[in-house]
């Protein structure tokens, strides 16, 4: 089965470096950033754990638990994490999932289907697993990427796509190209000028009539 935007994300139950979750009962409320990795004790994924580490208290302002995932078992992230905090000077307070079987990984599209186990298995194998998923609280896939294996992630990218995701939902404008927080919005298309005209009393800026840029709401 592939995945698409706005697909329910496939609730799953697995255990984490938290004790055993269930995917959409752990979301609650909130929302969800789940990200995966090929083993533990690689490089580039040392380094992005780390930062998700240093980064986690604004997902946090922003009602968004992190997650991650690695086909390894439970305690080998426990020591994993050991070295991520020595090297990159960040405690890891998230749960990561230990997928052994690769349940998760082929619940999620993030490897060959014909993948089966993680035993003498190396990160060059498991190529496919470097996936991030933004769920929302209506348990609802909101983003998809996959990376390759040479290329580190970037994370305030989510960051930035997640302040646009809760902007959006909230109000009826979308986001220009390299929007960050606090920048001009555009009025979205499924808006008639006259209901614009109520929604943004303060009036836009319209290069073209298809184009109408305003101040960010709220």
């Amino acid at each position: 089965m592939s995945l698409r935007i706005n697909d329910t994300a496939p609730n799953f139950k697995a255990k984490t470096t938290q004790g055993p979750i269930d995917f959409h009962e752990w979301i609650g409320d909130s929302w969800a950033i789940l990200f995966s990795h090929p083993k533990d004790f690689t490089p580039v994924c040392t380094t992005e754990l780390g930062y998700m580490a240093k980064i986690e208290p604004e997902f946090t302002k922003r009602n968004a638990k992190l997650i991650g995932l690695s086909i390894d078992p439970v305690d080998s992230h426990g020591k994993w994490a050991a070295d991520i905090e020595e090297t990159q000077g960040a405690k890891v307070n998230y749960p990561i999932i230990g997928d052994t079987d690769l349940a998760v990984a082929k619940l999620y599209n993030m490897l060959p289907a014909e993948e089966a186990a993680s035993d003498g298995r190396t990160a060059a194998t498991n190529a496919t697993v470097r996936s991030v998923f933004i769920v929302g609280p209506d348990k609802k896939i909101k983003l998809m990427l996959t990376y390759p294996m040479t290329t580190g992630r970037n994370f305030d990218e989510i960051l930035r796509v997640l302040d646009s995701m809760q902007l959006t939902a909230k109000y009826k404008v979308a986001t220009p190209v390299n929007w960050k927080h606090g920048d001009d919005v555009i009025i979205a298309g499924s808006v008639s000028d006259d209901d614009a005209k109520k929604l943004f009393p303060g009036g836009w800026k319209s290069p073209k009539p298809y184009l109408r840029i305003v101040k960010q709401p709220g």
